[in-house]
């Protein structure tokens, strides 16, 4: 049943897909923004998206009469935004002060930890290895985004203000290749 290369293969993929180091810069900004992260919600929000993506994605996407290139298509666009905004140092996604804390499930769960890639990768993982050992991937990634999140701040502080602004233009540059890339393979 459980299968500890399994568990590696599926948790190691996911870790890579999700990169969660590579959202530090824009974890950094949601929580500049927001004034805090709430990383308990935001795991919970990206766990629970990925588990019910897990067993009922298929038939959400073909409900919508959604492809996985329409949706991969979808996740590219906004990670193209948010990549212009790190770039450019401009604000796309206006702060509403009602909302707060909604940084935490967007852009944050959805679709930073919790993208189309994340979706797609899900769905091939369910297909090639066993459902628990696919549920004890995520959870470990789980984890590690959790504590991620939770350091943020601290984080930020070893970063100083100079090192956040490199990491967030560096990373923001990769973000809009990655959603070139999207774009190239869906369209």
């Amino acid at each position: 049943m459980f299968s500890l290369k399994e568990i590696s293969s599926v948790t190691l993929t996911l870790f890579a897909i999700i990169d969660i180091l590579g959202s530090i810069p824009i974890i950094i900004q949601i929580r500049q923004r927001e004034g805090k992260i709430n990383s308990e919600k935001a795991t919970i929000v990206a766990g629970l998206l990925m588990v019910v993506f897990l067993f009922l994605g298929q038939s959400i996407l073909s409900l919508f009469g959604v492809d996985f290139q329409s949706f991969a298509l979808a996740g590219a666009l906004i990670i193209f935004l948010i990549g212009m905004e790190m770039v450019l140092g401009i604000e796309l996604f206006r702060h509403n002060p009602l909302a707060s804390g909604s940084g935490s499930i967007v852009p944050l769960a959805f679709p930073l930890i919790v993208g189309a890639g994340t979706m797609t990768t899900l769905l091939s993982l369910r297909a090639a290895y066993s459902l628990p050992n696919v549920l004890v991937g995520i959870f470990f990634n789980l984890v590690f985004v959790y504590l991620v999140l939770k350091s943020s701040s601290w984080i930020e502080r070893k970063l100083g203000k100079a090192g956040e602004d490199i990491l967030r233009r560096v990373f923001g540059v990769i973000l809009l290749a990655i959603a070139i890339k999207l774009f190239k393979q869906n369209f």
